[in-house]
């Protein structure tokens, strides 16, 4: 059936006005048809449409209604077929009930089996259980036996869990229940008891740890010491030109295990089962007190032996206790606290510096007190490798640098005084170039740099390269004081600088100045100590040198003068002071020998041209002090001590003819005077340019000295002496003549009488005319006057 064609039909009967459609919205039509007041046309439009869809319905319903008739009538066939199916079904079950009938009761007599099976296995699964129950108790006894503590309590927890709940017997599950404590409180006793042993143990190897720790640390030391050392010598051959720069590393450092080795497996253990017994804090507690206990036991000092003899062992065992609490703290898991270590750093330091400040304060000898401080440094060096603080330790020891160094200067002072009141005031020998290098090239004594021919005479004695050597000894004890973490605070250097001025001026220069001024000692012995001050100024600058290289400080900055020692100015003032003495020494000699007025006739009838007696004995004496004085004094000093002994002379002379014990003198006794002066004055003149002073000294030779005794004599023998009050010839021949003293000596000058054959004689002629002369020079003084 085609309903196209007939709905095309109505919608042609619908009229061409249709304005409506299938699926159309007819809401704008309505709106629109009441807008404009036209709903009557829009209402004859739906009467078609609904005219329309009717006539659509009935059609489709006609069409459908013999479909359904047809699929009734297959229906009515199918149900006939269900009525045969089911007939035959009651057939087959019918015949399945006689069939089932036996089976049935084969079926419950296997479900009475499987009952019964099930029962069974329900009892041995019981057994078993309480086997295993069984088993793991006796392998928890066993492994309590052995000491298998943690394998004990893994067994013991298995119990609790697996177990415990599931025992069938209640009279077993009552026994597991009530050993299950008393095991775990047994395995804590046995693992308290453990550790206990191991602190014990512990604290018994912990002075070995903390030896070998202390002594690493030192050997590490030494190594940067020489390292540096051999940088510092390369810079300086670098600098100077005579060699290269080079850097090594020391691989024998990077080989060495830094770990100290020691056991913490019973701790391990002990932490282990107290964590897994759910009581870590209470063992923590334990161990902390325990340790502690331990620490404060081992700060305690004993009093049956010195602190100079158990120091060690003492900073040894404390750091030990330290090396292996830093161990358990960073291997332990949480039994220790980074607090807690600190606190017992804070005791321990806080114990140690009261310690260390009453043993300082009670201390008499600097080697002590170094040796107990470069430990502490060492100790210090080694426990701060583990993260602890030694500020506080170091702050003691540099707060007692000075009583060291005034420890250090007393034990220097006795050294100097010993060496200085033993040594010899001889020149030194050196036989060989070993000796040569370790007793002058050591301490930078040599003048030059050409090795000298063996054997050879040094000009100082071996008084000072002993000197030196405690010098040096002083300057290393203060470096090495104030080494190390000592002096942080401070200009090392110029400390050390402070107190080696300190010792040369207030100990060596003055030990030296008690020595000379003692008077225990001779001339030769003087000159020998002026000497070696010398060659002691001159190793100032080596003193200083050393000083700088040992505080790693550049020699050069401080080889300049500005730079230098004050001692250095000290021991150049000492020097010219015992020149002085020297000088003194050598003028009362000579006083004792020229006792002219008592040595020399004043009054002689004759003419000796050999010169008194008196000056022959001072030629000897001069010659025995200014040779020696020749090899070993300075030019500088050569000529002071000659200028002064030639000058005294002098005054000798002029002094005898003013004495009051010369009443009167004649011309033969001026004449002998001038013969003894002439042999002086060659003498000096020998003297002056066999020393080699002729070279430096051109304004005149020792002669120049004895000018007022020469012009003396000359005035006196002169022919014209009355030219002396001119004072054009006074300026240029008598200048250092003084008008009183000659003056008083020519009132002295008389002549005897002339002899029978006096007047004979041309010489007695000369006297004459000098006599009248004189006389003349006599009247105008005192008119002058």
């Amino acid at each position: 059936m085609d309903l196209k064609p007939k709905r095309r039909s109505v919608m042609e009967n619908a009229g061409e006005d249709s304005i409506l459609a299938n699926g159309d919205d007819v809401a704008p039509l309505v709106r629109h048809a009441f807008q404009t007041g036209q709903p009557e046309g829009l209402l004859r439009q739906m009467s078609f449409v609904v005219k329309e869809k009717e006539a659509e319905i009935e059609e489709m319903c006609k069409t459908h209604y013999e479909e359904f008739i047809l699929a009734v009538d297959e229906l009515r066939g199918v149900l006939f077929d269900a009525e045969e199916l089911k007939s035959q079904l009651h057939g087959d079950n019918f015949k399945l009930q006689q069939v089932g009938s036996a089976l049935l009761v084969k079926l419950e007599e296997l479900l009475e089996c499987y009952s019964v099976k099930k029962n069974v296995a329900e009892a041995v699964n019981m057994s078993k259980n309480c086997v295993q129950v069984l088993e793991l108790c006796v392998n928890c006894n066993r492994q309590i036996s052995e000491g298998q503590f943690y394998s004990a309590l893994k067994t013991v927890d298995v119990l609790e869990k697996n177990y415990l709940q599931n025992i069938p017997l209640k009279a077993l599950k009552m026994v597991v229940e009530r050993r299950i404590p008393v095991i775990k409180s047994y395995i804590e006793k046995n693992v308290c008891g453990q550790v206990n042993e191991w602190m014990v143990q512990i604290r018994s190897s912990a002075r070995n740890i903390g030896q070998t720790a202390i002594g690493r640390t030192a050997t590490v030391r030494q190594k940067d010491e020489e390292m540096l050392e051999q940088q510092r010598k390369a810079e300086e051959e670098c600098i100077s030109g005579g060699g290269n720069l080079d850097y090594t590393l020391d691989d024998e450092e990077l080989d060495e295990d830094p770990v100290i080795k020691f056991d913490l497996t019973p701790l391990y253990r002990a932490c282990h089962i107290h964590d897994f017994l759910g009581i870590r804090e209470k063992f923590r507690e334990y161990y902390y007190t325990n340790r502690l206990l331990q620490l404060n036991s081992d700060l305690e000092m004993s009093s049956a032996q010195p602190f100079v003899e158990s120091y060690q062992t003492f900073f040894a065992q404390i750091a030990g206790f330290f090396i292996v609490e830093d161990r358990v703290l960073r291997t332990a898991g949480v039994l220790l606290v980074a607090d807690q270590v600190k606190t017992m750093w804070e005791t321990a330091v806080t114990k140690t510096t009261s310690l260390l400040e009453e043993q300082f304060s009670s201390m008499e000898s600097a080697t002590h007190l170094l040796l107990v401080k470069d430990y502490v440094t060492l100790f210090g060096s080694t426990v701060r490798q583990y993260g602890h603080d030694i500020g506080t330790l170091l702050d003691v020891l540099d707060s007692n640098h000075d009583k060291y160094h005034q420890l250090l200067l007393e034990e220097c002072r006795q050294q100097t005084v010993e060496v200085l009141g033993n040594g010899s005031y001889d020149q030194m020998l050196i036989k060989k170039e070993s000796d040569y290098e370790n007793v002058v090239l050591s301490f930078n004594l040599q003048t030059s740099d050409i090795m000298p021919a063996f054997p050879y005479v040094a000009p100082f004695s071996s008084v000072v390269p002993d000197v030196c050597r405690i010098v040096r000894s002083f300057i290393k004890g203060s470096v090495d004081y104030l080494s190390h973490g000592i002096g942080m605070h401070m200009n090392v250097f110029d400390v050390v600088r402070k107190y080696l001025d300190s010792f040369l001026i207030d100990i060596l220069n003055a030990t030296i100045l008690d020595t000379i001024n003692s008077g225990n000692i001779g001339v030769p012995q003087v000159m020998q100590i002026a000497t070696n001050i010398a060659v002691l100024e001159r190793a100032c600058d080596f003193f200083l040198r050393h000083a700088s290289q040992l505080c790693g400080i550049p020699c050069r900055p401080v080889e300049m003068p500005q730079e230098a020692l004050s001692a250095k100015v000290v021991l150049k003032t000492s020097r010219d002071a015992a020149y002085i003495a020297l000088l003194s020494m050598v003028n009362k000699e000579i006083d004792k020998l020229m006792t002219l007025t008592v040595d020399v006739n004043w009054t002689p009838e004759e003419i000796n041209q050999n010169g008194n007696d008196y000056i022959h004995e001072v030629i000897i004496y001069l010659h025995s002090i200014l040779t020696p004085a020749q090899q070993i004094l300075p030019l500088d000093a050569m000529y002071k001590v000659g200028s002064g002994v030639f000058e005294h002379i002098s005054n000798v002379i002029v002094a005898a003819f003013s004495n009051d014990g010369v009443k009167r003198f004649n011309a033969n006794a001026v004449i002998n005077i001038e013969y003894d002066l002439q042999i002086i004055e060659n003498f000096a003149d020998e003297r002056f340019y066999s020393a080699g002073l002729g070279e430096i000294y051109n304004e005149g030779s020792f002669k120049n000295c004895l000018v007022e005794a020469r012009q003396l004599i000359n005035l006196l023998l002169s022919s014209q002496a009355e030219n002396f009050m001119n004072p054009v010839i006074r300026e240029k021949s008598y200048y250092a003549l003084d008008y009183k003293k000659v003056s008083a000596i020519c009132d002295k000058f008389k002549d005897l009488p002339d002899g029978i054959f006096g007047s004979l004689a041309n010489k007695n002629a000369k006297q004459s005319a000098g006599k009248k002369s004189m006389d003349v020079l006599k009247k105008r003084l005192k008119d002058f006057s």
